[in-house]
């Protein structure tokens, strides 16, 4: 034991394999520091990418998603690393996510942080409808999107005119209330705000309605919402019906007919197709797609296929669905999409 004591002591007053032995240790150190950083950085995760074309304004579902392994250092702060973070949710505005990106956090959006989410909820054959309002005409801003409401006309003043009241359209939709900058009223729960408009969709001749008797303020008329099933009673009213709600405003306004032009978007693709066992389908393009305009099919929910031509031919052999899309190169999209045979085939353009 002493003899291990003095051999100790010795080799503590070799300065020199003292300083040997330190370096190496500091040196086996930063080996295992910088072994397990590399590691670290190289080690694969797995990540969400896209597993088709998704164009602007898109709800992201589930079939969208697709979970690959990378390399750790080669992902940036802002890619968004779960499915959950992207299922549910909408690309962005004017943002295209190619087929096998990655999801950023930039490009990933709420529905309710798209800036024309209210126009979007308008159902097809509608057109949206801009109400004025205020606090007390929405009962201190009780009425809020997704209600259902009836809009109530009054005619008259009660001294030259006899007041009538009655119902001029009934369970209305609300899509979005804003104030008097385009905010909605709703999204800050911190910041009060005071309502101005409210959006919601109307069939044309209900909007054309709607839109004359907004005009008629000199003869008295007055529009306000109620909640639908409320009732509305005025002390020294009449209560008239719908349609003499309706006569009235026939009576004070002129109708100019409409010529119903169909536009046509140059940009939109044209299908065909030839029957048979093998049905051919044959898709027409614009010219341009081979560098000015970014052209594309899916077939069945399959993944999306880029087209540089101008025709493509696609093949069914039984039923199915297609769909065809010129994308801008600002990301304005022109889509058509068709079921397979093509009876019922229903077009839209985005």
């Amino acid at each position: 034991m002493n003899n291990l004591t003095a051999s100790a002591k010795k080799f503590l007053k070799n300065k020199n394999m003292v300083t040997i032995i330190g370096v190496v240790i500091i040196l086996i150190l930063l080996y295992v520091g910088y072994s397990t950083q590399i590691n670290r950085a190289v080690e694969p995760v797995q990540i969400p990418v896209a597993t088709q074309t998704i164009q602007p304004r898109t709800e992201i579902t589930d079939d969208m998603v697709e979970l690959i392994d990378m390399p750790n250092i080669s992902l940036s702060d802002n890619v968004i690393r779960t499915r959950s973070s992207i299922v549910g949710r909408y690309s962005n505005v004017n943002t295209v996510i190619p087929e096998g990106s990655m999801f950023y956090t930039e490009t990933v959006v709420d529905e309710d942080e798209l800036p024309d989410v209210a126009f979007s909820k308008v159902k097809a054959g509608e057109i949206p409808y801009n109400f004025p309002i205020d606090m007390e005409s929405t009962y201190g801003n009780a009425i809020m999107p997704g209600n259902m409401i009836d809009i109530y006309m009054k005619i008259g003043d009660g001294q030259d005119e006899k007041i009538m009241l009655g119902k001029l359209i009934e369970n209305i939709e609300v899509l979005a209330i804003k104030d008097s900058s385009g905010r909605a009223v709703f999204e800050d729960t911190n910041e009060q705000r005071t309502p101005s408009m409210m959006i919601f969709g109307l069939e044309p001749n209900l909007y054309l309605m709607l839109k004359k008797a907004s005009y008629m303020s000199s003869l008295g008329v007055e529009l306000y919402p109620v909640p639908h099933g409320g009732t509305v009673e005025a002390e020294g009213a009449t209560q008239v019906s719908t349609q003499q709600l309706v006569d009235y405003i026939d009576a004070h306004s002129v109708n100019i007919p409409i010529v119903d032009e169909t536009v046509t978007d140059p940009l939109t693709p044209t299908v065909s197709e030839t029957g048979g066992a093998r049905n051919t389908v044959t898709i027409k393009y614009p010219e341009g797609c081979n560098g000015t305009y970014t052209c594309t099919y899916v077939k069945d929910n399959g993944k999306s296929q880029r087209v540089t031509g101008t025709t493509q031919e696609v093949v069914y052999t039984g039923k199915g669905t297609l769909t065809a899309t010129v994308q801008e190169s600002d990301g304005t999209a022109h889509t058509i999409t068709i079921d397979i045979p093509m009876t019922n085939s229903t077009n839209s353009e985005s």
